[in-house]
């Protein structure tokens, strides 16, 4: 069974830093499309960034780029977003999803309806 869990979230005061951590177990990572996506109360999901499964293909909200930064490491079946020069406005759940098995290379998008395994989430939240 696919299993995407999220750490790494927490509190920081504005302009701090925070890298997020998903890590998979029952599959490998290898073929699959990752997505960070985050939802702050009363507002609907938003896609943040997405790395496709050889990194060869990486997207950032404009909201976060320069700021943010996302990455993978297969050889520990874990995708990270780093999280720099934090706003109020990041202050969300954010969530980890899969895409995928892709046996041919795609480019990533920031589609929810693509990703079809969705972690439980971790709370960011972003405030002095």
């Amino acid at each position: 069974q696919l299993q995407l869990v999220e750490s790494g979230g927490g509190l920081v005061q504005p302009g701090g830093s925070l890298r997020l951590s998903c890590a998979a177990s029952g599959f490998t990572l290898d073929y699959y499309t990752i997505g960070w996506f985050r939802q702050a109360p009363g507002k609907e999901r938003e896609g943040v960034s997405c790395i496709s499964s050889s990194g060869g293909s990486t997207k950032v909200a404009e909201s976060a780029k320069g700021r943010f930064t996302i990455s993978r490491d297969n050889d520990k079946n874990t995708v990270y977003l780093q999280m720099n020069g934090l706003k109020p406005e990041d202050t969300a759940v954010y969530y980890c999803a899969a895409e995928g098995p892709l046996l041919l290379f795609r480019l990533c998008e920031l589609h929810h309806e693509r990703f079809g395994s969705w972690g439980q989430g971790t709370q960011v939240t972003v405030s002095s």
